[in-house]
């Protein structure tokens, strides 16, 4: 079986760039019914405010969380605690304080192609301590090799525990690029019992999602990280395509897109 997470919206992406991508609570929600029942379980989201600009606010994850329990009650909800665009670890805490299951968690800092994201080591200390009282899963974002020995030194000391839940990003200027070897290198430098999903950002999405389903994977895919259909950016893309494209290569491979159950059994929840 095979996890679909679908990263909806991010923190670019506007309705200038593209109308497909989703901005109010509503449309978040209606995002993620169709991408559930085209095969997608897990859910990656992010809140923007009105003028769709970002924003950490709990209140509109809360609407957003709210709205989709209204489509589909039983989705596995990810938050973002994103430092893109903040630092402060109270304003990026915000999200756990709202009725999700799991929350993104970069595992250092590192450098988008115009900014950094900066995850100094004791925001992330804290971030995983706040998840833990919560009883909320992190969704770990790796972008380098050295945010694995990072997560394997916290493991060792006891700050993380059990197994984890990866995303080896690939493809982003500054982090490593997205060639197979990375993917694999990544992979065999995972912690033992580790579930892992992969994906590309912009035109490399898809290829790095057929890497991780060949490799026995899972994968994120969504607007957040690409845009565009086509390598030649020419076809706009929505959430509910790349997620039908994704199902359809991974049944040609022998993969199934896990129900929620397989799912919450696959992310260690007996639920």
């Amino acid at each position: 079986m095979l996890i679909i997470n679908v990263a909806l919206t991010g923190m670019i992406p506007t309705k200038k760039m593209t109308p497909h991508v989703p901005i109010s609570p509503i449309e978040i929600a209606q995002d993620i019914k169709r991408c559930y029942e085209a095969g997608a379980t897990l859910f990656h989201i992010h809140a923007r405010g009105k003028d769709e600009e970002p924003t950490w606010e709990s209140s509109v994850y809360s609407q957003i969380i709210e709205e989709t329990r209204k489509f589909v009650p039983e989705a596995i909800i990810c938050g973002s605690t994103s430092g893109r665009l903040w630092s402060d670890v109270n304003l990026r805490s915000q999200v756990l304080e709202t009725d999700i299951q799991m929350a993104s968690l970069t595992m250092g800092s590192l450098n988008f192609p115009t900014r950094a994201s900066t995850n100094a080591p004791d925001t992330i200390t804290t971030l995983i301590s706040r998840m833990a009282d919560r009883n909320i899963k992190p969704e770990l974002e790796i972008f380098d090799s050295g945010m694995l020995d990072y997560t394997q030194f916290l493991i060792d000391k006891g700050i993380l525990k059990g197994p984890q839940y990866f995303n080896l990003f690939l493809g982003s200027l500054g982090t490593l690029s997205a060639r197979p070897d990375n993917l694999v290198h990544l992979m065999l430098k995972l912690p033992k019992d580790s579930v892992w999903a992969a994906t590309g950002i912009g035109r490399f999405q898809f290829q790095v999602n057929c890497w991780a389903i060949a490799l026995g994977g899972h994968t994120r895919v969504g607007l957040e990280d690409n845009i565009w259909f086509d390598d030649n950016r020419t076809d706009l893309a929505s959430n509910v395509r790349l997620v039908e494209r994704l199902v359809k290569a991974a049944r040609s491979m022998g993969r199934e897109p896990a129900t929620t159950s397989q799912a919450r059994e696959a992310l260690g929840w007996n639920k």
